[in-house]
């Protein structure tokens, strides 16, 4: 018990810490304002501008039907490296109640855009390595035959569990009269004898309103966004399909604050018995503005 408290603290203090953070280099750092989709499994042919930093934190919180519910954060830094690649990492935790709070591991993803100008549809290819433990809990995407039996694990029994495993998407966008609709194909392959795993994640959304108000605003509509996500497994290279699946589907909606973070909430419900339940999901965002520039030119300075 006293070891489960002091994890707990643990965890509670880098929580305050990267929070102090944030907030000091929101202080420091001149932002700008991003439209952030209403996406969060699926990938638009969104990048991020170069030399733009964005800082993310994924929450999301479920539980199995007969297992514990969980709360999961996943904290992301984005890199405009280039006009065409974009470069992630993730770092990811989760609290199970009624059990302990686990570190899940870390990501590393890279996007790319291989053409230099916006078509009808805009591919982007997309390649990760990722280092993350059975404890893991984001759900940043499904696929293969996952079902909400492996949430039932203690974390005691698969923190030990290490997969390491090279995951790639191909991203395909379009953009009409407001409207985004994307597509997003995946493959994993574990750096074992698993075979290769499959999903796929839809979306569509719309800002509530596509002309911006006279007078400056926070709530107007076309600080918000509506959208729609469908997606799930795709099983793997031995058993390709739905059978013994999870499928999910929800709404979600983003704010984006005029010169502040963007909020996006969204709500994911499981099609078949093999989902989990529901899937809650919140993210907050905040993008800082050319800031190794910024700290290239306080070095000079200060020199």
């Amino acid at each position: 018990m006293q070891s489960s408290c002091n994890s707990n603290h643990s965890v509670i203090r880098v929580a305050i810490a990267w929070i102090v953070t944030v907030i000091g280099a929101a202080l420091l750092l001149p932002c700008c304002f991003a439209q952030e989709k209403p996406y969060f499994v699926t990938y638009s042919s969104d990048l991020e501008e170069p030399g733009n930093l964005e800082v993310s934190s994924k929450t999301v919180q479920s539980a199995p039907q007969y297992g514990n519910a969980f709360l999961s954060e996943t904290l992301e830094f984005e890199y405009g490296a280039k006009a065409w690649w974009t470069t992630e990492v993730y770092l990811s935790g989760q609290h199970t109640f009624n059990d302990s709070t686990v570190f899940g591991g870390w990501r590393w993803e890279n996007r790319f855009s291989p053409l230099p100008r916006h078509h009808i549809i805009n591919p982007i290819l997309y390649v990760e390595y990722e280092d993350l433990n059975l404890a893991e809990k984001s759900i940043l995407e499904v696929t293969g035959h996952a079902t909400q039996a492996d949430y039932l694990l203690t974390n005691a029994q698969a923190r030990n569990d290490v997969e390491r495993s090279l995951e790639m998407k191909l991203i395909l966008s379009s953009d009409f009269k407001g409207w985004n609709i994307a597509e997003n194909f995946i493959t994993e392959k574990a750096f074992s004898s698993e075979p290769w795993e499959f999903g796929y994640a839809l979306g569509a959304s719309r800002p509530l309103r596509l002309a911006a108000s006279a007078k400056p605003c926070m709530f107007c509509r076309e600080n918000f966004a509506a959208g729609v996500e469908l997606y799930g497994g795709l099983g793997d290279a031995n058993s390709f399909g739905l059978q013994a699946t999870s499928q999910y589907l929800g709404p979600s909606i983003a704010f984006n604050i005029p010169n502040g973070p963007s909020l996006s909430f969204g709500a994911n419900f499981g099609l078949n018995a093999n989902s989990l339940p529901q899937i809650w999901r919140f993210n907050v965002s905040y993008e800082f503005q050319q800031v190794f520039r910024h700290l290239h030119r306080d070095r000079s300075d200060g020199q």
